[in-house]
């Protein structure tokens, strides 16, 4: 099952961050220097650790299941388009309940809504879910995995986040445990 749960977020990941558009690139310098990000009190983009951001009470709550527990998942970055993904796995025992990924675009500019966008753009099937300032794509891939993605700036670096689980989840279930890790992070 750790295997399942490996390829769910890999997969996950690299399909959502590689959807085809890339954040933008850095604008040019101008003339006007640009006011320095305030920090998030909870974080900073480079500390976003998704195992507490999302913590897996949290996780437990959401899909009416006790005892799940959280454990650091694989790390990936890619060249391409910047994206570093730090990820959580969810389990019952030794079966995979889910995984949560958070991909940061360090020393990139881009807008939620317009990452958001790209990966509806590039998911056959995929759907807009009410309820996030930024927007929310849902799909359910060839794998048979769902995924709900949405984005956000901490510290004025892009970050996309998404939760990976069964096809059999739905956007209704997996909203709240996006929406909690938006808001930790």
């Amino acid at each position: 099952m750790r295997k399942l749960a490996v390829v769910l977020v890999a997969f996950a990941t690299l399909t959502a961050c590689s959807s085809g558009d890339q954040p933008a690139a850095p604008a040019p310098s101008s003339s006007k220097p640009k006011p320095t990000p305030t920090p998030s009190p909870n974080a900073t983009a480079a500390s976003l650790d998704p195992c507490k951001i999302l913590p897996a009470d949290a996780v437990s709550k959401a899909l009416f299941l006790d005892n799940l527990t959280a454990v650091a998942g694989p790390s990936q970055d890619n060249a391409a388009n910047g994206g570093k993904s730090r990820s959580c796995e969810y389990k019952l025992g030794d079966k995979a309940a889910g995984a949560l990924a958070v991909t940061r675009f360090e020393g990139r500019e881009g807008k939620p809504a317009d990452m958001v966008a790209s990966i509806k753009k590039g998911k056959a099937g995929a759907q807009d879910v009410a309820g996030f300032a930024d927007g929310a794509v849902y799909y359910v891939d060839e794998q048979k995995t769902a995924t709900l993605a949405s984005a956000k700036v901490v510290s004025g670096t892009p970050v996309l986040i998404n939760y990976t689980g069964p096809a059999k989840m739905t956007p209704e279930q997996m909203a709240p445990l996006v929406k909690t890790a938006l808001a930790a992070s």
